[in-house]
């Protein structure tokens, strides 16, 4: 399945994060542009203010890896998901959509504390509870982490929702260290949740044991 470059030459890509799928832009691609983005593994567009082919990044260096592809239901605008490096608008912003009409959070909070903690680690505040973690080591954050963990337990047991809040936010928040410590990416994280909510059928593969 393609695009249908018989119905229009030039049609609409928006362009997404695959990991946060923040919107990053829109552009127009014609059928030349489509196939460059298939053979390179980046994307290019139709730029209409200059007449030519345009390679996202060839001036700026903030190229865009293409990690999947989608068409709409006419087969005339297309959904490509990236790995942005550097910034996807031209005026530095990351993404182009950062005037506000009506207020709106898309942010990927999961995603801005693995940032926040990977940039403790490179640059340590003074008093960070992250630093001070990281710094004491493994062991450390594993002991935290069963705390954390036993804390879930007793505030499920009281049936106190706020609290039952408060104490999963602190495990995640450590696990979230700990995979920093192990250098295990969310990203990972992530597509073995993919894998395995994929498999059906397999609860008694997890929770059963044969006999001896």
């Amino acid at each position: 399945m393609k695009p249908d470059f018989q119905k229009q030459a030039l049609i609409p890509v928006i362009v997404q994060d695959y990991q946060t799928k923040q919107v990053l832009m829109m552009a127009y691609t014609n059928e030349e542009a489509y196939q460059k983005m298939l053979e390179s593994g980046e994307t290019w567009f139709w730029s209409r203010s200059r007449q030519k082919l345009w390679h996202k990044g060839e001036e700026s260096g903030h190229f865009q890896k293409v990690k999947g592809m989608r068409l709409d239901c006419d087969q005339d605008t297309l959904l490509v998901f990236v790995e942005q490096t550097g910034n996807a608008c031209h005026t530095g912003a990351y993404s182009c959509f950062y005037d506000e009409v009506i207020p709106f959070d898309d942010s990927d909070i999961f995603a801005d504390l693995e940032k926040q903690i990977a940039d403790r680690k490179a640059h340590p505040v003074e008093k960070s509870y992250t630093n001070y973690l990281l710094d004491q080591g493994i062991d450390k954050v594993l002991k935290k982490v069963g705390e954390e963990a036993s804390e879930v337990i007793i505030a499920s047991k009281n049936s106190d929702k706020t609290e039952l809040l408060g104490e999963i936010d602190d495990l995640l928040y450590h696990l979230f260290v700990l995979m920093n410590q192990t250098d295990l990416s969310l990203e990972e994280v992530r597509q073995k949740a993919r894998e395995r909510h994929q498999i059906e059928g397999n609860k008694n593969e997890f929770h059963t044991r044969t006999a001896d």
